[in-house]
């Protein structure tokens, strides 16, 4: 089997090096540096291109050893929705030619291409350089619009030309969960020979169990309270509308409950919720409180000093947010889409629900306050189901499909 050196790795809509929460950046930032990390640490370094955007950041960053970060000019220096970044995939390519160009000592033996945007920049450079094309899709279109057709405009066209082109054209595609693998076959006509399931992993050094009283005592949470966290971008995708909705109706019924939420997280461009009037509307503003997007370290604080952290997502390829709660030992109630049912252990872990229902979401949340029980034990195996995943366990695996799409590529291209 054939030796990987070397990874272009492409992420041209955000910097993986941007606070997740914040803006387009969530679990696929923090996706793209950690299996960056890991890869070199096997032995395979990685160059990681995206675009400067404004942050002020250096153009070549060191992530650490054997990874490096190019933030390059590909349109105006500023942040631009993700509408508008397609238009600049020509762009981004040529950048990333011109820095592969100075390398000193050889070649890429692998590109590897992160959401669609990114994998259309990496077909142009599959054919120009050569090399095998591995792409991960993170989201997509159509099970975007499948999950969605209740909640806004479908996505454009263009994206689901581009990821379909993207498909057919990939050496290998990673999928998140085996879910998102039958997706890609029965929506995108994927070959399943090219397919490889990849799970994401969570840093155990990071995320792990702690002093639940010490944590709530630290952000000032009484221990009375019954305290649940939303960590994630602020958009209807991702479903903070729901909860709120659920702690109205939860309130209405259960006026004893001492319920708090806290929801981490800030708009993100044209999908941005204004979730401060939903608040007010539903008679809220004492009871649920906004905060911006913080540090990995503080999230883990976060999520110790939660009862429950709650992920009320319309479409998750995986959930990051679930696998980093879990780890802390906090229980996760999440909806029952996507790759979460994998990420969570139903019953065990946390509790998936079914469809988004203001009654539902409630009765999950009275459940689980009612019953300290269930509470303690779900918290308990969240603790030991996170342990079965780690990047280095992603990254290996990583690694192991890139050195299959070298091996196939020649076959590949003549497809």
């Amino acid at each position: 089997m054939s030796a990987v050196r070397r990874v272009a790795m492409l992420s041209l809509h955000t910097s993986p090096l941007e606070q997740p929460g914040r803006g387009d950046a969530g679990g696929m930032n923090v996706y793209v540096r950690s299996t960056a990390r890991e890869l070199a640490r096997v032995g395979i370094d990685v160059e990681i291109f995206t675009r400067e955007a404004g942050e002020g950041r250096p153009s070549r960053e060191v992530l650490g050893d054997g990874v490096v970060v190019h933030h390059l000019e590909a349109g105006p220096r500023r942040r631009i929705p993700k509408e508008a970044l397609p238009g600049l995939t020509d762009t981004f390519a040529g950048a990333i030619t011109d820095v592969a160009d100075l390398l000193a000592d050889g070649h890429f033996d692998v590109l590897h291409s992160h959401y669609w945007v990114s994998g259309v920049v990496g077909l142009t450079l599959s054919r120009e350089m050569r090399l095998p094309l591995v792409h991960s899709m993170h989201t997509m279109a159509k099970v975007k619009d499948l999950r969605m057709k209740a909640l806004g405009a479908p996505e454009p066209a263009a994206r689901t030309a581009g990821e379909q082109d993207i498909v057919d054209g990939a050496a290998r595609l990673i999928a998140n969960t085996s879910t998102e693998a039958a997706e890609l076959v029965s929506l995108y006509g994927a070959s399943p020979d090219r397919i490889d399931v990849v799970a994401p992993g969570v840093d155990l050094s990071t995320f792990h169990p702690g002093d639940r009283t010490a944590a709530r005592a630290a952000l000032a949470f009484p221990p009375e309270q019954f305290h649940v966290v939303f960590a994630g971008r602020i958009q209807k995708l991702k479903g903070p509308q729901v909860l709120v909705a659920a702690a109205a109706e939860l309130r209405r019924r259960r006026p004893d409950i001492r319920l708090v939420v806290s929801i981490l997280g800030s708009g993100s461009g044209s999908e941005a919720l204004a979730l401060q009037p939903l608040i007010d509307d539903a008679g809220l503003t004492e009871d649920i409180r906004l905060y911006p997007p913080v540090t990995a370290a503080h999230l883990a604080q976060w999520f110790r000093a939660a009862d429950a952290v709650v992920m009320p997502s319309f479409s998750e390829s995986f959930g990051l947010v679930a696998l980093e709660a879990q780890a802390c030992g906090t229980p996760v109630i999440a909806a029952n889409v996507g790759g979460l049912p994998q990420a969570i252990s139903d019953g065990r872990s946390g509790l998936l629900v079914d469809g988004h229902s203001a009654h539902g979401w409630a009765d999950a949340l009275e459940r689980l306050h009612d019953d300290d029980g269930l509470r303690e034990r779900l918290g308990r195996g969240a603790a030991t189901h996170a342990l079965a995943f780690g990047w280095q366990r992603t990254a290996l695996l990583t690694a192991q499909s890139y050195r299959t799409a070298v091996d196939r590529f020649p076959a590949a291209t003549t497809r």
